[in-house]
């Protein structure tokens, strides 16, 4: 991302505070309403904003540290794979499997929501995925699904393990095809403490990403 100021402007009628990216939208008129705005705060770069701390990937794989994979199988969403890719490279995840009618980076809108996390990260795409994961576990790696069934334990009771993983999330509307249930090591589910009874794909694959990630 190239460097570009902005600043914090409060509209004089509505009250409303927004950051102002120079030349890019909203201006400098109030989004809102339309009305002057007054400059709150001025400078500082946009590359400069960071959550995080950058994971070097390299050494800690030359440590010997365990290999994390995603098989997104049959998600409709362009937009929720461009997010899960996005996760995926940012908790230092070694490969994206896009199986199925997953749509792959050649769709606008998942480059568009991966925001460059296509470019490094590796993906590749297979049509079974049934067929993929049977390969897979015969290299050793152990396979887990993310899903709630009457086999499936809390996430936070994912064994630790030093074997590569590959971490299966399937269909927003049908969950992970049954075929590749029965292949998976291990199913997890996240626990709810709302009236709401899932999350939606792209936020669970986050939560449960960064539990794997944080056991490495």
């Amino acid at each position: 991302m190239p460097e570009r100021s902005f600043e914090i402007r409060v509209c004089k009628s509505c009250g409303l505070r927004y950051p102002l990216v120079m030349g890019s939208a909203p201006g400098i008129r109030c989004p809102i309403c339309m009305g002057e705005t007054r400059v709150a705060h001025r400078g500082g770069l946009v590359f400069e904003r960071r959550l995080s701390v950058p994971l070097d990937r390299a050494a800690a794989r030359a440590n010997g540290s365990k290999c994390n994979a995603v098989l997104l199988d049959n998600i409709r969403s362009a937009w929720n794979v461009g997010s899960m890719l996005r996760s995926a490279e940012g908790f230092g995840f070694a490969h994206a499997y896009l199986c199925g009618i997953t749509p792959t980076p050649e769709n606008d809108a998942v480059r568009k929501t991966a925001l460059g996390a296509e470019d490094s990260l590796p993906w590749s795409y297979h049509k079974d995925a049934v067929k993929l994961v049977k390969g897979l576990k015969a290299k050793g790696w152990t396979i887990y699904g993310l899903e709630e069934n009457k086999y499936a334990r809390p996430l936070h009771e994912a064994a630790l393990t030093n074997r590569d993983i590959a971490l299966i999330v399937g269909s927003e509307i049908t969950g992970v095809d049954p075929g590749l249930l029965s292949l998976c090591d291990a199913v997890f589910y996240i626990p709810m403490r709302g009236e709401k009874k899932s999350f939606n794909a792209a936020v669970a694959f986050g939560v449960a990403a960064y539990a794997l990630s944080a056991s490495d």
